[in-house]
């Protein structure tokens, strides 16, 4: 089963996302937290932030209007980059232009469609996670493979990886935790030939192991599997 992705329902004018959140979640593959920093009930968007992955942010909106232009520009002086859709349960041409315009990545009008919603979700989502903005979630970590750098929020830790390092952890991580044979590594991040020894690699995971495993001789995270390796993406795994 594929990994659930962490979605931000941003709510404005009066929009109820209950039962937006409910569709989300039926199934498992999203999960949801829902924000309304524009007045209403629950935690506002800048005290979230700082403390929880987003994979996409959906603005669900009434009346779009005004409130659409100044919810994104509250959502980009927050700091957070995340695809960002709008779902507003009512909308004109002009609206879906003005909010396109104002920044988000997509725009969808009532009523809800909950499948194809996912949809535009996760296709949102792969579009940023190829790109160089992506932001990732990594066991304990938040990774950001632009910057070669990964942070334990919960824990302070910072760790600094180097090119290879953050090559293989983003490829590993865009298979899902699939196994991915040393030759493959080779071939994707090295760019060498099939043929071409292994080590290479073995050694790279070994020093990438010693920056992010608790105890690097007993990995947790970054397991051997079947002449490769795979990423155990699971944050209560990675306690066990």
């Amino acid at each position: 089963m594929a990994q659930a992705r962490d979605v931000l329902i941003v709510t404005g004018d009066g929009a109820g996302s209950g039962p937006v959140a409910e569709a989300l979640q039926h199934g498992g593959a999203f999960r949801v937290t829902i924000a309304a920093p524009m007045g209403g009930p629950g935690p506002g968007l800048s005290a979230m932030v700082p403390t929880t992955h987003v994979d996409a942010v959906l603005l669900h909106v009434a009346h779009p209007s005004a409130v659409v232009p100044e919810m994104l520009s509250e959502l980009g002086r927050s700091g957070l980059r995340a695809p960002v859709i709008i779902l507003a349960e009512a909308g004109s041409e002009p609206d879906v232009v003005l909010g396109l315009d104002s920044g988000a990545s997509d725009y969808m009008v009532g009523p809800l469609r909950p499948a194809e919603l996912k949809a535009r979700l996760r296709a949102q989502i792969r579009a940023h996670q190829a790109s160089e903005d992506a932001v990732l979630a990594i066991g304990p970590y938040v990774f950001r493979p632009a910057t070669r750098s990964l942070a334990a929020p919960a824990g302070g830790r910072h760790v600094r990886l180097t090119y290879k390092e953050a090559a293989i952890l983003k490829y590993l991580y865009h298979a899902a935790g699939r196994p991915v044979a040393r030759q493959t590594l080779l071939r994707e991040v090295w760019g060498y030939s099939e043929d071409t020894d292994s080590e290479t690699v073995e050694s790279t995971v070994y020093r990438l192991r010693r920056k992010i495993e608790p105890d690097s001789s007993e990995a947790r995270l970054l397991v051997n599997e079947a002449g490769g390796y795979r990423l155990r993406n699971n944050l209560s795994a990675w306690r066990d």
